[in-house]
């Protein structure tokens, strides 16, 4: 990708993944076209959005010359069809697009004769919504309580983000007085806080440089090494403890997937599935679940798969309604058989389409959301972001406006050999941590970076570019 900064970028299908994602780069100064076939969807995205919209199909080579395809740096294929997807991505490359991202679900088009079509796999990243949403919440069922959690640097930092409840032991202490308890090696650092200040509508986001003090209810991103995590989450208030028995609510792909994972765990996995012949088949590929034929708004269906006995519920279906009323009956039966001591009740987790419903659910205290937009934005975003190797890994959030990125600090790049404190860096950038051969530190103002470091930053989406150009 051109080292110039916006690029125009492609984005072909304008259902969830994709109006995110044109969103998410549209913000940060890109130029971006976004397809779509469906003339009624073109209409709402073309109101909603800062972007430009075409009507028609990724694969007509008139509306690729339409949405700019000879001047494209990026295209982002994210239709439901994976044929359609491919056959984007190869038509843009025959126009000299050097990078693509197709959204591929059928396993047998994941074969290396296909990816020997696009010139420089390199440039060529191949993603799955279902299965990103399937590893997601497998990291959020190590941390009951977080609402998101992220590995970066080869699993040595953990980036979790946490809504801190009131008998936290982070709550009512100062940034200033964690730091002077944490000298002089820290395990951790506060990243971002987002909160409600005043009588603001809307929950801000805060990158904390100074002194600020921790309040409950305040949703914290905290940057760790991986031997603090205990540690970090006894100071959040979360629990640190893999569940025993999960209650999977839809059968669908990202449900098998994940049953699949959980059972290679140990963990006694049950399924609730509405279509009888999926239940059968899901029978049949997971020996050891156990699968209820049932709709998963169904009390009596619910009660039958002992929703108040489980560990984690985790409503996965495509409905939104459906997957937040069965969540808030899980929470309710939990709270039932808590009082006659049968039971501490469930955690939950929701998987949402609908961004607007996120408050809804903190307010009704569903555990967990998250969504397949994120889920997939983050490997785009690092796609787009990347010069070579200079960003590995993007990390974004439903509940604020705040990224984490992880830098490699490149030879003769202009932060190579100083000091965090005379970078320049803006007030709404923190060099959390520097991973340098394996060992994780966090970062300082008198820390030096080198050549061949793995750096972990906080930021805000339009301080991106700037922060960028300093590992170039």
């Amino acid at each position: 990708m051109r080292k110039d900064w916006p690029v125009h970028i492609i984005v072909v299908g304008a259902g969830e993944v994709g109006s995110y994602v044109a969103e998410r780069l549209s913000s940060q100064g890109h130029h971006v076209a976004l397809i779509e076939s469906d003339p009624d969807r073109s209409r709402e995205i073309h109101e909603q959005l800062d972007v430009m919209t075409i009507s028609g199909s990724g694969t007509d080579p008139l509306v690729l010359g339409e949405a700019g395809v000879e001047q494209a740096d990026l295209l982002v294929a994210v239709t439901p069809y994976d044929e359609t997807n491919i056959l984007s991505a190869l038509l843009a490359r025959g126009y000299g697009v050097s990078k693509t991202v197709v959204r591929v679900e059928s396993r047998r088009l994941r074969h290396p004769d296909l990816e020997a079509l696009f010139d420089g796999v390199d440039d060529h990243l191949v993603i799955d919504p279902d299965e990103e949403v399937a590893h997601a919440v497998l990291r959020l069922m190590e941390y009951p309580g977080a609402m998101e959690v992220n590995q970066m640097a080869g699993g040595e930092v953990e980036v979790l983000t946490a809504r801190l409840p009131g008998h936290a032991p982070l709550v009512g202490v100062s940034l200033k007085a964690l730091g002077a308890e944490l000298e002089p090696d820290w395990d951790f650092i506060v990243g971002s806080i987002t909160r409600r200040e005043g009588d603001a509508a809307e929950e801000v986001t805060i990158i904390p440089r100074g002194d600020w003090i921790l309040r409950e209810g305040d949703l914290l991103t905290v940057i760790c090494k991986r031997r603090a995590l205990r540690d970090v989450t006894a100071r959040m208030g979360l629990a640190h403890d893999m569940p025993n028995r999960a209650l999977l609510l839809g059968g669908g792909r990202t449900g098998q997937m994940l049953a699949e994972s959980l059972i290679q765990r140990g963990l006694d996995v049950a399924i609730i599935e509405k279509k009888q012949e999926r239940a059968d088949e899901l029978s049949e590929l997971l020996g050891r679940a156990l699968v209820y034929r049932g709709d998963i708004t169904d009390a009596t269906m619910l009660e039958e798969a002992g929703v108040a006995s489980q560990d984690v519920v985790i409503a996965l279906t495509g409905a939104d309604d459906a997957n937040v009323l069965a969540c808030l009956y899980a929470k309710a039966a939990g709270k039932r058989h808590r009082r006659s001591g049968e039971a501490s009740g469930p955690e939950t987790i929701a998987v949402v389409h609908r961004l607007q419903l996120l408050d809804l659910l903190e307010t009704h205290e569903v555990d967990a959301t998250l969504s397949p937009r994120t889920a997939t934005a983050n490997s785009v975003l690092r796609f787009v972001r990347g010069e070579g190797e200079t960003v590995a890994a993007v990390a974004t959030s439903l509940h604020g406006d705040a990224e984490v990125l992880e830098f490699a600090v490149a030879d003769g790049c202009r932060c190579d050999g100083r000091m965090i404190a005379d970078l320049g860096l803006q007030e709404d950038v923190i060099i959390a941590a520097i991973v340098r051969d394996g060992k994780p530190q966090i970062g300082r103002g008198r820390s030096t970076l080198r050549a061949r470091d793995h750096v972990i930053a906080v930021t805000r989406p339009e301080s991106a570019p700037l922060l960028s150009s300093l590992f170039e």
